[in-house]
């Protein structure tokens, strides 16, 4: 590493699939940046701190945090670090309604998934992740970022390219030290499973196409042809350009096994979901849904398959000609 710029990872193992909560230190000239926040617990806290110590800085010692996006795994401690020692919180414009939890946009948000999974045909299972996220809307008030937060631009950061990689969160940011081929990805790339392409709404409540998004997410980091990926969970990765081949391949693979479902005769998604995940599906049901929907976008946008809304319920089949875009 460069002396005029270093890194200190801040890794914690947790017990579930993610295997780590990271986030990262960055030392640069008189600035030491915080580059995502953690979750809100003991742990973290802990790391962070003796990550400091352990280099001589201290939390006063920070001058400002960065966040990639607004999910909780990446914010948890910007409350207690900013009562304690007030610094500027940037994030992208997109995620400030997010974590203020603006109760308008949150209550809109609701409405969007509760039409979701009965278009979907989710049925009672659809309903009972609606009342899960209604109780989750009154538990989770306390997550709300209770500092300003100034939205990131393009001229923020004198040594960090800022770019959107919308995907896994609609307000997913990126940020590229060219000078040493580095990325801190936050969740779009993840060394030991595929991030999620989490189905979300839009600003206006229209549904994004998250696959596609991150499609084209994972082909802008590749272009850049980064040596290191500072990622969110698991391992900072060494060989991103080969892994994030593999994840444009795995997105092809699983297209094609749910478009074989289809020509098999099943045409809803939550149909798709309940035969490809099987138990899975029950467990997880939410991922799930996203995983299936997102890839239905992609295969309707290549021209495979067609949607048709019978009741109110989206019936998927594939065209009898299709011509790939």
């Amino acid at each position: 590493m460069k002396e005029d710029c270093e890194v200190f990872p801040i890794i914690v193992p947790v017990e579930y699939g993610l295997k780590t909560i990271n986030f990262f230190l960055v030392r640069k000239e008189k600035r030491l940046l915080l580059i995502d926040a953690g979750i809100d617990d003991e742990l973290c806290w802990g790391a962070l701190n003796k990550t400091l110590n352990e280099n001589g800085f201290s939390i006063r010692d920070i001058t400002e945090i960065i966040l990639t996006h607004h999910h909780f795994d990446h914010i948890g401690l910007v409350n207690r670090i900013v009562q304690e020692h007030p610094i500027p919180v940037y994030a992208s414009p997109l995620s400030i309604k997010r974590l203020k939890r603006d109760p308008v946009f949150m209550k809109n948000r609701l409405a969007f998934y509760e039409r979701f999974y009965q278009e979907m045909g989710c049925g009672e299972l659809g309903k009972k992740q609606i009342q899960y996220l209604n109780k989750a809307l009154e538990k989770n008030k306390h997550q709300a970022l209770q500092c300003e937060i100034s939205p990131i631009t393009a001229s923020t950061f004198q040594h960090f390219s800022v770019l959107e990689i919308p995907g896994h969160a609609p307000d997913h940011l990126a940020f590229w030290d060219k000078e040493r081929n580095w990325l801190f990805s936050g969740d779009l790339l993840l060394e030991h499973i595929s991030s999620n392409a989490l189905i979300e709404p839009d600003e206006n409540g229209n549904r994004l196409q998250t696959l596609i998004q991150q499609r084209d997410s994972l082909l802008k980091c590749l272009k850049l042809q980064p040596e290191i990926v500072f990622s969110g969970h698991g391992q900072v990765i060494s060989e991103p350009n080969r892994l994030i081949q593999l994840r444009l391949e795995r997105i092809e693979d699983k297209a094609e096994r749910f478009y074989q479902l289809i020509l098999t005769g099943f045409s809803t998604a939550s149909e798709i979901a309940e035969t490809y995940y099987k138990k899975t599906y029950l467990a997880q049901f939410s991922l799930v849904m996203s995983e299936v929907v997102s890839h239905l976008d992609y295969l309707e946008l290549q021209g495979k398959i067609k949607k048709k809304q019978v009741k109110g319920i989206w019936h998927y089949s594939a065209m009898a000609t299709h011509t790939a875009h």
